[in-house]
């Protein structure tokens, strides 16, 4: 029987599935970093918000403590966005008149709420307590970034699982002393890592990662 295929076509065969495979990796490979870009993310994207706050100049300029505005933070699941009233204990006195806080002021006069958009805005089905972190030594910085230098707010971390878990997995590279979770600059005076097992110890810190933690 004559041969039908020339012998290149098996070369081309070996090359088309070869080829194919390399071309599924690289796709794959693509929707990963997509997933991971700030495009997918947010991550450095600064968002519009009704009034421009500056946490840089509220908290590095005239030193505003967290706790502040955010006042439940230490005792609540949620850190609270402030009511108008906390805003305009300070502009009632200071830049009263200006053009930008008219929002504010509008808030205030007729009791409606800021439509403030979230920036570190966690999915529906993810279970996050602001308390229990405080209380366990977990800085702001560590997933809020330096807001003190942040002019406008933008989400310093992807906030994907996987960021979530490398903490959870490893405590001791981000635990800090309670005294200092506040802290935009703090420093450790030890190695961290020295520093991070003793406080695992003493704040009786538990590596949990199984899946009813955070999904629930």
């Amino acid at each position: 029987m004559a041969q039908i295929f020339r012998p290149s076509t098996n070369t081309f065969a070996r090359l088309s599935i070869f080829g194919a495979v390399f071309l599924l990796a690289v796709l794959a490979w693509v929707v990963l970093a997509v997933n991971r870009s700030p495009y997918v993310t947010e991550a450095g994207v600064v968002r519009r918000q009704p009034v421009p706050f500056s946490h840089k100049h509220h908290v590095s300029g005239i030193g505003i403590d967290c706790r502040y505005c955010h006042t439940s933070v230490e005792e609540s699941a949620v850190a609270g966005i402030p009511p108008t009233k906390t805003c305009m204990n300070c502009h009632t006195q200071i830049w009263a008149e200006s053009p930008m806080l008219e929002p504010v002021r509008t808030s205030l006069r007729t009791d409606t709420s800021l439509a403030w958009v979230r920036v570190h805005d966690l999915p529906d089905f993810v279970y996050f307590d602001h308390s229990i972190h405080v209380q366990k030594g977990m800085g702001c910085v560590t997933c809020h970034g330096r807001v003190d230098e942040m002019p406008l707010m933008w989400r310093q971390q992807s906030l994907l699982m996987e960021w979530c878990l490398a903490c959870h997995r490893e405590p001791e590279r981000f635990v800090r002393p309670r005294a200092f979770v506040f802290s935009m600059d703090w420093k450790p005076s030890e190695d961290q890592l020295t520093l991070g097992r003793k406080l695992v110890q003493e704040y009786h810190i538990a590596k949990r990662t199984s899946c009813s933690v955070c999904h629930r």
